[in-house]
């Protein structure tokens, strides 16, 4: 079974380092050697630096790929308009266990990303800047590089800056959880869908963007546009980093111009001659048969193009060896724990999903296709975040890479070959929720508090809805669509006050003694401050 990656595995080079200029040298390049290797940054006007990372068409390169001018100019207009100084935030929430890029940049070349994140505060005239990690390796990397630099949180500087530890969950990743953990909340999303340009911490404009996004602007403004597209593709230039791992001699990160053929990175890290599928872009990426993965050359536009997905830049090899859909499972069912418990497509859509997915292993035969199908479709675009949609997407990925598989265990008495486990998970199938020293445990998934209404009493009134949305939603008849339902963790608070507030007293809350999980009432409160400054310095002012 295959070992939870570390850290930081090896680090290969294909080409003309970037990224990883430097590390042939040293480990960790402190600030001095930062400049041997690197140089000194000038400050950039915000629109310079947006004229720069559209010249080079810098997109996001932490799964969603927005492109980066676009959210520049947004949260510069927002900041303008409203008269709000903006906040900058890293994320370097790297949680997915197939994932190491972003944590091997925030250790090794901490530097190189907060030169990118000061440029752009520099820019938009920012006073906040945030660096969200989930790992104690990148929390003392980050926060001895802000002290070399002499940034702090102390009042009255002209910069504060901070880094936000928070628990390893897929679901803390996300930029909603990242800025409403910011704001003194657990790091679940919020369950509401804002725009972080328009109002993310505090209320302010903020441009959230992960670590190797800065680094690659850093990059990017040392050596002009035309030297930067000298390496790569004409239409994604510059080099891109991957986590490799699964059925590999060798899990590694490497960095590579865009445009290397898929081929020749799975040689690289030792991966079969001709492996069974390839899973690309991670756990919420897309699987490539082998035929398909001779044709792939590393790139968005090409991994879009033949099925698969950059996504959070992980790939994936299997060999012929194991059972295909049984190692998805696992990733499924580690999914489905990874639910933040706020919203039924999640909480109960990915859990029925990966007992789908088990069904069709344990010989449901063509009903139990079906109804993973209809499952994995109901869960899409409904969420609160976009874990159900990557999770769905991964599902119905497999089903349709595997179809000879697929056929064997659904038509036949199965393919016959064991689950070996490549796909690595975190060690033991558990995910660490508490942080020494930290936030401690991630306030998700179900409470054992039950919330019931009594139909007796209930008059329509439609409070409870307006203050515990995450648990009831009224029907067109203005009366709640539930009887009773399992109150998430993080909502007990609310859930406790709706009680009180039911003007018809229909409302009761009593412990579900069938559920193990710990009570817990103090949680924590979003913070209502205002955002820090004002002023209008903002894209276009220069320095």
């Amino acid at each position: 079974m295959n070992a939870a990656l570390p850290d930081v595995p090896e680090v290969r080079v294909v080409g003309l380092p970037q990224l990883t200029s430097g590390f042939d040298l040293v480990e960790r390049l402190d600030l001095d050697m930062h400049l041997k290797v690197h140089g000194p940054l000038e400050p950039m006007g915000g629109e310079q630096l947006a004229q720069l990372a559209e010249r080079i068409s810098l997109k996001g390169r932490g799964g969603a790929g927005f492109p980066f001018h676009k959210k520049l100019r947004s949260v510069a207009e927002s900041a303008i308009s409203r008269g709000i100084r903006p906040v900058v935030v890293v994320n370097g929430s790297e949680d997915e266990p197939a994932c190491r890029k972003d944590t091997v940049l925030i250790n090794r070349a901490p530097h190189l990303i907060l030169d990118g994140a000061l440029l752009v505060a520099e820019a938009l005239g920012a006073r906040t800047l945030v660096v969200g990690v989930t790992r104690e390796s990148t929390q003392q990397s980050m926060e001895a590089a802000l002290a070399e630099r002499g940034l702090s949180n102390r009042r009255g500087s002209v910069l504060r800056a901070r880094v936000q530890r928070n628990p390893v969950r897929m679901v803390t990743g996300a930029a909603a959880s990242l800025i409403r953990s910011i704001d003194g909340g657990p790091a679940i999303p919020p369950g509401r869908k804002v725009s972080a340009s328009q109002s993310g911490v505090g209320g302010a404009p903020t441009l959230l963007s992960n670590a190797e996004t800065f680094a690659q602007l850093a990059i990017a403004a040392r050596i002009g546009s035309e030297r930067y597209g000298n390496t790569g593709l004409y239409d994604e230039p510059g080099t891109i980093m991957l986590t490799v791992s699964g059925a590999v001699a060798r899990p590694m990160v490497i960095e590579m111009p865009t445009g290397v053929p898929l081929r020749y990175v799975l040689q690289l890290a030792g991966a079969p001659p001709v492996p069974q599928g390839v899973l690309t872009g991670g756990y919420h990426g897309k699987w490539l048969d082998a035929a398909t993965v001779n044709e792939a050359i590393v790139s968005r536009n090409s991994l879009d193009a033949v099925g698969g997905s950059l996504g959070a830049g992980a790939i994936l090899p299997i060999s012929q060896d194991t059972c295909p859909l049984g190692e998805s499972l696992r990733v499924a069912q580690w999914l489905a724990e990874e639910s933040a418990g706020q919203c039924g497509p999640c909480y109960l859509g990915l859990p029925a999903a990966a007992r789908g997915m088990e069904d069709i292993l344990n010989g449901g035969g063509p009903a139990a296709l079906e109804a993973l199908k209809q499952v994995a479709q109901a869960v899409k675009r409904r969420g609160a975040c976009s874990h159900p949609d990557g999770s769905a997407m991964f599902l119905e990925s497999t089903v349709k890479a595997f179809t000879d598989d697929l056929a064997a265990h659904v038509l036949g008495n199965g393919c016959g070959r064991p689950v070996e486990g490549v796909l690595p998970l975190f060690e033991g199938g558990q995910v660490p929720t508490g942080i020494p020293g930290g936030q401690g445990e991630l306030e998700a998934g179900p409470s054992r508090q039950k919330i019931y209404v009594d139909w007796t009493l209930c008059r329509g009134h439609g409070l409870c809805a307006d203050i515990l949305p995450e648990v009831f939603e009224l029907g067109a008849d203005g009366f709640p669509t539930v009887a009773q339902a399992q109150v998430p963790r993080y909502a007990e608070a609310k859930a406790l006050r709706a009680v009180r507030r039911c003007p018809a007293l229909a409302l009761r809350i009593e412990e579900d003694t069938r559920s193990s999980a710990p009570t817990r009432n103090n949680l924590p409160v979003l913070s209502q401050g205002r955002p820090q400054g004002r002023g209008r310095r903002a894209l276009g002012s220069g320095r």
